[in-house]
């Protein structure tokens, strides 16, 4: 199809202007016949944009999807053709993740509630962290235990794989923080201690700025943060500022930490002397939850859908930068957080402390929020019993999932942004389909409430784990 062929008005037109997530737009507007679908759409924009390979994309006209001829959606959502039609296009994971629908197996070993389930980078182990004290490593091949990682004195409250897959760091309810080696299981030295109280949060200094994996970040209920050096086993800054117990910490793909407290703030600070860089302020109570745009990235490295595997610590971070360059484009990273206020701020902190837009709408604290691994859409969990859907640019409301009967603790996203999982009080887990913005899968299984989950980054797996001391694993 010509784009040339399409000029000039007629009725069965409509002006039009392509435009990217950010708002830049594509060429000039331009009269679209009202027969034009997303295929037509597909091949105008890869044309447009000189791409050697045709890439997908979806499209969107004020945050709907785009699933039918331009004509048909216009008419039935009775949007004006006085005006230019923004339509919005997406660029598309490559591949598909497939929905999970069956629990492949319940494996019992905890003997406390699990508290926190986390994949590696590579999606080919898997960690979780009890009330028993110990952490886990199991096979997921054979679906068994493979080490269990004793030393914590106390509840294991976080677990934090290194994104060069090396180190798996936790964090116990006494403070104290153990490297394990998840080829061995064994612990890398002593317990770290420092921290006075509970471990809230372990975020790894991301593997495009250094590689091999170091240093990592964490944050307590003492109100500090303290950035680690793994190989040299001890505090290297303390982060001191904040006048109340630090709930979340991230350690963002352009270098930065973030902070969220109960003192309300969010702290930006710089990692080489550990400085204060700026304040972030609007919440009107604690903050609970903290989620970057590169999130997906800053995780999974240099591990991708292909499975690479890499020969040295220079090849790695050659392949992390590029991919991290390749998803956060020429916008700058974005923070979104989450408070006990029932809202949520989408800030971009490296370039203002003021938040881009306040989100409101739940009706109970908000416990997690996510960002999908393309950084389009942003999830929140929260103890109304819903799941919110957000614009992940705008930060503009999208949709409710509603179908859980209890709070909501955690969710996760397939690879492919297309999925969304959560898990709640009510003992049961479901999985969201963006495009559709309806139910998907309901996974009934567990028989107490589920804390954790995570979905694979290779995208294949789901683990959750809760109150009944079960870890369980889904497929597709």
């Amino acid at each position: 199809m010509e784009i040339d062929s399409m000029e000039g008005e007629n009725n069965n037109s409509v002006m039009c202007q392509l435009s990217d997530p950010e708002g830049n737009p594509l060429g000039a507007s331009m009269y679209l016949p009202q027969v034009v679908g997303p295929k037509e759409l597909q091949q105008m924009v890869n044309k447009l944009l000189d791409n050697e390979e045709k890439l997908p994309y979806a499209f969107y006209i004020s945050d709907q999807e785009l699933v039918i001829q331009l004509g048909e959606y216009l008419q039935k959502n009775k949007v004006s053709v006085e005006k230019v039609v923004t339509i919005v296009y997406q660029p598309q994971a490559v591949f598909r993740i497939r929905p999970v629908n069956r629990c492949s197996s319940t494996i019992a070993g905890h003997t406390e509630a699990v508290l926190s389930v986390a994949f590696s980078p590579d999606g080919q182990q898997l960690a979780s962290g009890s009330g028993d004290t110990t952490v886990r490593l199991w096979d997921l091949n054979t679906q068994t235990p493979m080490f269990t990682c004793t030393g914590h004195k106390n509840w294991v409250l976080c677990i934090a794989w290194s994104p060069d897959g090396k180190y798996l760091v936790s964090g116990s309810k006494s403070g104290e923080l153990q490297i394990w080696d998840p080829r061995t299981g064994k612990p890398s030295g002593n317990a770290l201690t420092g921290h006075k109280k509970w471990i809230t949060g372990i975020s790894w200094e991301p593997v495009h700025l250094q590689s091999p994996c170091r240093r990592f970040v964490t944050s307590s209920k003492d109100g500090d943060a303290r950035i680690w050096d793994a190989t040299m086993r001890k505090t290297v800054i303390v982060l001191s500022g904040h006048t109340l117990a630090v709930t979340c910490v991230k350690w963002g793909g352009d270098g930065f930490i973030y902070t969220g407290s109960q003192d309300c703030t969010i702290k930006v600070w710089e990692t080489t002397q550990g400085k204060l860089i700026r304040e972030l302020k609007g919440h009107g109570h604690w903050v609970n939850s903290l989620a970057l745009s590169t999130e997906y990235v800053l995780r999974t490295g240099a591990f991708d859908h292909t499975r690479k595997h890499y020969s040295s610590p220079e090849e790695m971070k050659e392949a992390a930068l590029e991919r991290y360059n390749k998803m956060k484009g020429n916008a700058p990273e974005r923070l979104v957080s989450g408070s006990d206020d029932f809202t949520m701020f989408l800030w971009e902190p490296s370039v203002s402390k003021h938040p881009k837009t306040r989100m409101t709408g739940h009706q109970q604290l908000v416990n997690h929020v996510y960002f999908s691994p393309d950084g389009q859409w942003i999830a929140s969990a929260s103890f109304d019993k819903s799941v919110k859907l957000w614009n992940g640019i705008t930060g503009k409301f999208v949709c409710a999932f509603r179908g859980h009967v209890g709070p909501v603790y955690q969710i996760s996203w397939s690879a492919d942004s297309r999925l969304l999982l959560s898990g709640s009080k009510d003992s049961t887990l479901k999985v969201w389909d963006v495009r559709t913005q309806k139910l998907k899968q309901d996974l009934p299984g567990h028989a107490d409430e589920v804390f954790a989950v995570d979905w694979s980054p290779d995208g294949e797996k789901v683990a959750s784990g809760g109150r009944d001391k079960v870890l369980k694993l889904w497929m597709g």
